[in-house]
């Protein structure tokens, strides 16, 4: 889900749901709007949805005009996913579709916007590959400036810290681009591979969108098998937290905003003492103010507050 102001005393929020395209799991009509009671929270839909393949991240442009999509599909231009953009209706919440363009990369899974609004990263899951492009003018995307492919080198197929009994082995055969985005200081670009058990770090052109190494080192190694699935940074930006999907933990670094490098520090669990069984963390986000981390537990089906 992701939020907008319309007009004053209005919350509008987008959500993406999975429509099935591409064998994938779901019945969802695509990306669905809504109004927001800011009194009660209630959700109250403002517009027809938009009709479009499995959009499996949304992502909101600064200036809050345009809303960006990828579609976990692979069947775009023969074998690949896509990337959608959309003008935002801010009185209605409508969305107007704009353009839609190869994501170099089969299956999307995550998307987001350089602080500036001129270009939009995207992790390409099935795909293993980084992918940058260009945000036009009138808010459409451009085909991709740049692409960084992951080497489909096979990790440990189980992690030493799975919770007792888990059964988690997915995904951990190869190359699994999961998430990619700008740190606060929107110098480097950091990118979770689940497959791959790494956060890498390149060098962001703010000109030109290309990714290059960093002055310190490519990436950090998770331990092998746990599957770093997002990371979030705290509003210090000197703190980075990754959830692990496979082992359901949440990792804190220390980051080092002038290198773009990271230094380990501490790793928690998103379960309760004791729980056996087979969980996988999901999706962390931190509040405003600094003050706590929320981490989702899918199958265990719960928040985890720290």
């Amino acid at each position: 889900m992701k939020t907008s102001h319309g007009s004053p005393g209005r919350l509008l929020a987008c959500v993406g749901t999975y429509t099935g395209a591409s064998g994938a799991e779901g019945h969802g009509p695509g990306i669905e709007q809504f109004e927001v009671d800011l009194a009660t929270g209630e959700l109250s839909r403002c517009a027809p949805p938009v009709h479009v393949p499995n959009p499996s991240w949304i992502a909101l442009h600064p200036s809050k005009r345009y809303l960006y999509a990828v579609h976990e599909i692979d069947t775009f231009d023969g074998n690949s996913g896509a990337a959608s953009a959309f003008a935002i209706d801010r009185s209605t919440g409508a969305l107007r579709k704009l353009n839609t363009v190869n994501s170099a990369g089969a299956g999307p899974a995550h998307c987001s916007i350089d602080a500036a609004g001129k270009f939009a990263f995207v992790a390409n899951y099935a795909g293993a590959s980084f992918a940058v492009l260009p945000i036009l003018a009138d808010g459409s995307l451009g085909s991709a400036v740049d692409v960084h492919p992951h080497a489909q080198t096979s990790a440990s197929p189980r992690a030493r810290a799975l919770p007792s009994g888990s059964g988690a082995t997915l995904a951990q055969d190869a190359a699994h681009p999961h998430m990619i985005a700008a740190d606060p200081d929107n110098r480097f670009v950091l990118a979770a591979d689940l497959g791959l058990d790494r956060i890498f770090t390149y060098r962001f052109d703010r000109a030109t969108g290309h990714l290059t190494p960093p002055p310190g080192p490519a990436f950090i190694a998770l331990p092998a098998g746990e599957g770093p699935r997002h990371f979030a940074f705290h509003p210090n930006g000197h703190w980075l937290y990754s959830i692990q999907e496979k082992a359901s933990t949440v990792a804190l670094f220390h980051y080092d905003p002038s290198t773009g490098s990271l230094d380990a520090r501490q790793t928690a669990s998103t379960l309760p003492a004791g729980f056996a069984g087979t969980s996988f963390a999901a999706e962390i986000a931190i509040a405003p103010n600094g003050r706590h981390l929320y981490a989702t537990n899918r199958l265990h089906d719960t928040i985890a507050s720290f």
